[in-house]
């Protein structure tokens, strides 16, 4: 099971920390990602991160502002966004890569 939680309203420039925690699975051999979808459009791969949190990858549009992070000690990813737009917002969903296992997803809205 994995449950997103943190989101909500924030106005263009602001920031928003997501995090992500995960159960029922053995979380630390697993990378994991974050997807948003926007109305209207496709879901999109955002960042992901590797199992021990070596290596991370980001979609363009969100690099230098988003920072993927993991705790596995917690089994919780994040996600921290910075500088936010109108553009990021959509509801954002934490997966396990692999597992095929989603979060119900956490709306993100950029707004003033």
């Amino acid at each position: 099971q994995l449950v997103e939680s943190g989101g909500g309203l924030v106005q263009p420039g602001g920031s928003l920390r997501l995090s992500c925690a995960a159960s029922g699975f053995s979380f630390s051999s697993y990378y994991m990602s974050w997807y948003r979808q926007a109305p209207g459009k496709e879901r999109e791969s955002v960042a992901v991160i590797s199992d021990f949190g070596t290596w991370t990858n980001y979609r363009d549009s969100v690099k230098g502002r988003f920072t993927i992070s993991r705790e596995n000690a917690k089994n919780t990813v994040y996600l921290q966004m910075n500088n936010l737009t109108p553009e990021d917002t959509a509801v954002y969903y934490c997966s396990a890569q692999g597992l095929g296992l989603w979060g119900q997803g956490i709306q993100v809205t950029v707004s003033s």
